[in-house]
């Protein structure tokens, strides 16, 4: 007689040098499901989870489901209560025959930095060693000792911009129903080198550095040689020791070929680190550049994205469109609940006064006084279409439209995730024929502009910069790239899993 499988998850990106914290709140706004709400999930990891487990006939247990924007640190008290609600219901639901976890990879808490590590360790106390766990991240992910020792099998999405988080889910599934038949028998190994770069050269679709990488482990699941396998671009910015970029590997029952494989995605990432850093342009010079441009030009102050735990209350790019003057139109998105509160007190229609930005986190920059019409105003939810959270809902809180001269400005209450420009078209902003356009994504911009003809990635303040030459680190010690271009004898870090080699 089979018994259930525990499914659930915590997911969250976090930010060590901005943003701001996450609370309950932030959950609620976003994705906070208990019981029979969990079982209803058709989408994302857990819905593909479900999907392969109810085709398998196999009972599940629902734990927990939370979701939430990227921010900065998630607040202790709520990770305690997010963790004991978890606990709480897998020892009720106790004896079970394997537990999912749909997880991240890069949620810190203010007191633990590894909350997927904490978590998983957690987990394996509640139901023993037997028990088998599998969770899937985020190919972002700071994978550390404690999520590879406690786990049985840890898997990451292959793709970004992300599209396959169903799938995702469906391949943990899967691998956990493979090792409870016998059938699988995981043998892990992560291999890690320094390299901390964003995410601008870090896609998944051919040509690129990390997508060769990626296309790399993705065939040697295709001809056998590892049950499962992914390259990974770590969350740079977190500021913990021992993070690193490399790969993920898993075999059935020889450890020895999943080191092996690992390393040659760790070295192979080490030898890319000059192809994956960008091209930097200062907003003025990009501007001034893009004047002279047909089409569509994007600036990509990736510096503020949401999508990586800021605030996405910075106005450096839009101080530099307002001091150019431009006759061209140009539309840009600002989160400042202060501003966005004054624009609906003054109503559609309306020309104020007031100033913009750095409302949020204020370390990054000054604010800018402007003066615009009210053109729109909304409670700003809006739904995704695709993606990680395809079919959920958004929520921006009070959101407006200024117009200031040429310039369009999206003022939110609340940051939310970038994926396919689905907030601008909540307001009725129509991008298509702007010549300048803002994004605050390093990688979800194509899909967001998909008219941009050129683009530009700006070097400007911000918790998630384009290069981490100047990040402000505390806690990762050199030797790092691209701080440091050579290291001499550079040798990955292995972590290898709880089953050792046949």
């Amino acid at each position: 007689m089979t018994r259930p499988i525990a499914v659930g998850s915590i997911f969250i990106e976090c930010n060590h040098f901005g943003g701001t914290t996450a609370s309950l709140d932030t959950f609620r706004r976003s994705e906070l499901l208990h019981d029979d709400a969990v079982l209803a999930v058709n989408e994302g990891v857990i819905g593909g989870m479900l999907d392969v487990l109810r085709s398998a006939s196999r009972s599940v247990a629902p734990l927990l489901h939370a979701s939430a924007c990227p921010s900065g640190p998630v607040t202790d008290e709520c990770y305690n209560e997010l963790k004991q609600r978890l606990l709480s219901k897998l020892k009720n639901t106790l004896p079970v025959d394997g537990v999912l976890l749909g997880l991240h990879g890069a949620a810190a808490a203010e007191s633990i930095g590894d909350i997927e590590g904490d978590l998983i360790q957690c987990v394996r106390h509640v139901v023993g060693p037997q028990i088998p766990i599998v969770v899937t991240l985020d190919l972002h992910a700071h994978i550390t000792e404690a999520m590879v020792t406690e786990s049985d099998a840890l898997l990451t999405w292959e793709t970004y911009p992300h599209r396959d988080a169903f799938e995702t889910g469906s391949r943990g599934a899967k691998m956990l129903l493979n090792i409870l038949a016998g059938r699988l028998r995981p043998t892990m190994a992560v291999a890690k080198v320094p390299v901390m770069v964003s995410a601008i050269h870090g896609g998944t679709e051919l040509p690129g550095p990390f997508a060769e990488l990626m296309h790399l482990a993705k065939s040697w699941e295709r001809d056998g040689t590892a049950y499962s396998a992914g390259a990974i671009l770590v969350h740079p910015y977190l500021d913990l020791p021992n993070l690193g970029s490399g790969g993920l590997v898993i075999t059935n029952g020889d450890m020895q070929r999943a080191v092996k494989l690992a390393t040659r995605l760790a070295e192979g990432y080490w030898e890319k680190r000059f192809e994956l850093e960008p091209q930097l342009f200062n907003p003025a010079a990009a501007i001034q550049h893009g004047l002279q441009q047909n089409g569509q030009v994007a600036l990509v102050e990736t510096a503020d994205c949401c999508g990586g735990g800021a605030a996405g209350d910075s106005v450096a790019t839009i101080r530099a469109l307002l001091d150019a003057r431009l006759s061209d139109r140009s539309v840009a998105p600002v989160v400042d609940p202060v501003a966005a509160r004054l624009c609906h007190e003054a109503g559609i229609g309306h020309e104020l006064t007031l100033k913009i930005g750095h409302s949020v986190d204020s370390k990054w920059g000054s604010p800018i006084e402007v003066t615009g019409r009210v053109t729109q105003l909304t409670n700003g939810v809006f739904q995704y279409e695709g993606g990680i959270w395809d079919g959920r809902r958004g929520e921006m809180g009070p959101t407006a439209v200024l117009q200031v001269d040429s310039l369009q400005l999206c003022v939110a209450t609340h940051a939310t995730y970038e994926w396919c420009g689905e907030q601008m078209k909540s307001l009725d902003i129509a991008t298509e024929d702007a010549h300048f356009v803002v994004a605050k994504n390093p990688m979800n911009y194509s899909m967001a502009f998909p008219k941009a003809q050129t683009v530009y990635v700006l070097d400007t303040p911000g918790p998630t910069p384009a290069t981490l030459r100047h990040a402000p680190f505390s806690k990762l010690q050199r030797p790092y790239f691209p701080l440091d271009d050579d290291i001499p004898n550079l040798q990955p870090t292995i972590i290898q899993g709880r089953n050792p080699s046949v």
